[in-house]
């Protein structure tokens, strides 16, 4: 069961940045000491993440542009749990 609730918002946490890096070709998540390649999905989930927009909203604007992905809210909520975990993000 998951700790995360869909009125929570998502922020990176203070040094953490996300944004297309041309050398790799890909999204990264730049922190002082390094870097993070993403993949398409975790870069699809990490590029909704504004500070103002809960996890629901995320969901559901994610739901939207892939209306085919079964499970996506449980995949979504399992990747920001990650993403906390690693102290990428924290939920407001």
């Amino acid at each position: 069961m998951s700790n995360i609730q869909l009125t929570q918002i998502p922020v990176f946490r203070r040094g953490f940045r996300f944004q297309w890096e041309p050398a790799q070709n890909c999204h990264v998540l730049l922190y002082p000491e390094g870097m993070i390649k993403l993949n398409e999905s975790a870069s699809a989930v990490l590029g909704e993440v504004d500070g103002a927009r809960t996890v629901g909203a995320i969901v559901a604007d994610l739901q939207a542009r892939f209306p085919d992905a079964e499970g996506i809210e449980e995949d979504i909520v399992a990747f920001l749990e990650v993403a906390v975990e690693r102290f990428w993000i924290e939920l407001l």
